[in-house]
């Protein structure tokens, strides 16, 4: 066994257990956006709750499209459409 093992199998008993809810939070927008980074895809996937990802997903999906849509009222509005 590696050193880089041995430090692998030490720490995975503290990571044991659910994903801060703030962390699940940044997960879901930095995926939204395209800028999620493995090591963090790879402890949402070995952690995660797969209910919770997708509701908060979903809820990300709507205040999302409801942001654009209100940008875009606001845009037209004020170019008197």
């Amino acid at each position: 066994m590696t050193d880089q093992e041995k430090k692998t199998d030490a720490e995975e008993p503290k990571q044991s257990g659910s994903i801060n809810p703030l962390h699940v939070v940044g997960s879901v927008f930095a995926a939204g956006l395209g800028v999620q980074s493995s090591k963090n895809r790879e402890r949402d996937f070995k952690q995660g709750n797969f209910k919770v990802f997708v509701i908060t997903g979903i809820v990300f999906t709507l205040l999302f499209i409801g942001a654009v849509f209100a940008i875009v009222q606001m845009v037209l509005k004020s170019a008197g459409a």
